[in-house]
């Protein structure tokens, strides 16, 4: 995998000692971050990427005028190094439920019976993800959990706040992304109702929060490189099946109209994570789930592809 000329891709990467530190891809070559930014890492051996985050406006462009520099022979080339996940960790994951049009059809029909709504709702609906229990990053292997036998998959366009962003409006929203990044929203559908339990019917924790139910990656793409976030091609397969094919012009609620709303109920903070929802294609209506040995592929158009190996929990 390699990005286009004059572009780079922030990642997360392990050191042969086991040090995760920031780094950046630049064609097919990853080069630390460190030494390219000695002032703002302000002397850190291995700085994070949640903590270039923090500085966004600054880092960005001088991230950018180095990534018109680099030659074929910097730093190591992408297919020796190992990925973490391109954020450990950020302070939240907000994610959009019900979000794609093609998604709610296929629920409606097939899952619960009825027909889609006709009209579009006035606000978004979100739930919360656990980040360090559930983040895993491309080519982790992501281990079922032994208390769940319908475990789902959900391909998803994550969005990752540049700045401190309180009661913004949509027209300026998107003035407060840095990047977008590929995230998976690994769910244990036999989970997700209670029964005898009224008014608490849905257990939004149990289905959605368990170790490495959210993978993401594998780099974060600057927002600058992204031309229109709202149209993008989105696929997914399983063992080479192509499962969800879409485009995020598909949302219901846009990435601006999620970014305003959440704002208005919380500061939202450089890190966070916004998963904006899933197209049609996922196993509930199928009846399909992950087993053991399956082999996940997410690819959306100028984020690169995220890869997981499904395992059983040992």
């Amino acid at each position: 995998m390699s990005v286009g000329k004059g572009e780079y891709r922030l990642l997360s990467y392990y050191e042969p000692a086991g040090v995760v530190q920031a780094g950046i891809l630049v064609g097919d070559r990853v080069l630390p971050v460190a030494p390219l930014l000695p002032d703002l890492v302000r002397g850190a051996t291995a700085p994070s990427v949640l903590g270039l985050l923090q500085e966004w406006d600054a880092v960005h462009p001088r991230l950018h005028s180095v990534a018109q520099q680099v030659t074929a022979t910097d730093g190591k080339p992408v297919s020796d190094i190992k990925l973490a996940a391109p954020i450990l960790y950020p302070a939240a994951i907000f994610c959009a439920g019900a979000n794609y049009w093609d998604h709610i059809e296929e629920m409606s029909r097939q899952v619960v019976r009825t027909g889609p709504p006709t009209k579009k709702p006035a606000e978004p609906f979100f739930f919360l993800k656990t980040p360090s229990h559930s983040i895993v990053g491309s080519h982790a292997p992501v281990r079922l959990p032994p208390f769940s036998s319908q475990v789902d998959w959900e391909a998803e366009l994550g969005v990752v706040i540049s700045r401190r962003t309180r009661n913004v409006s949509e027209h300026h929203a998107l003035e407060n992304v840095a990047g977008y990044v590929i995230f998976n929203d690994l769910s244990a559908r036999d989970l997700m109702k209670r029964e005898g339990i009224p008014p608490f019917a849905f257990d939004w924790l149990a289905q959605k929060c368990f170790d490495d139910a959210a993978p993401m990656g594998p780099w974060l793409t600057p927002s600058s490189y992204i031309q229109d976030p709202n149209n993008l091609t989105i696929k997914l397969w399983v063992n080479g099946v192509l499962k969800q094919d879409s485009n995020t012009s598909r949302m219901v609620h846009s990435i601006a109209e999620q970014i305003a709303y959440l704002s208005r109920h919380f500061t939202l903070r450089p890190g966070d994570v916004i998963a904006t929802g899933t197209p049609s294609g996922v196993g509930l209506p199928r009846g399909e789930f992950l087993k053991a040995g399956d082999e996940v592929k997410i690819e959306i158009a100028g984020c690169g592809m995220l890869v997981n190996q499904v395992i059983a929990e040992q």
